[in-house]
């Protein structure tokens, strides 16, 4: 089973993606009004990297369900079952245990690698 079935109880969706960017269709129309001309950005365009889901969507989890399919798309990643990920805002929280310190390594490489992302916090992750 994988990061992203394990922690978030979901398959891979159609169009899932580790980038941030955001499907076509998804954005919200403009609004014209007084106050917003037809130009002014959108809200859509104003959703952080780090809150954009799988397939462009607004997602709280967005972050940390891209790096989590980050990590089952990796060689050698999908099978660390005693690990969690997680974010506070743009930063990728990592907890549990890793095999060894080359995994943690090669999972914080992945997790940086992730659009939205500045920071990976291992802190709380115990290797062996």
């Amino acid at each position: 089973m994988g990061f992203l079935k394990r922690m978030f109880k979901q398959d891979k969706p159609a169009g899932a993606s580790i980038t941030a960017g955001r499907r076509p269709g998804k954005k919200a129309e403009p609004k014209t009004t007084a106050a917003a001309p037809a130009n002014a950005a959108t809200e859509a365009d104003d959703i952080p990297d780090c809150k954009i889901g799988l397939t462009g969507e607004f997602d709280e989890s967005g972050l940390a369900k891209r790096v989590a399919l980050a990590f089952d798309e990796t060689d050698g990643l999908d099978d660390v079952e005693t690990l969690w990920v997680a974010q506070l805002s743009s930063k990728v929280v990592l907890k549990g245990k890793v095999p060894s310190q080359a995994i943690l390594d090669k999972m914080v490489t992945v997790a940086k690698g992730v659009d939205g992302a500045t920071a990976v916090d291992t802190s709380a992750v115990e290797i062996g």
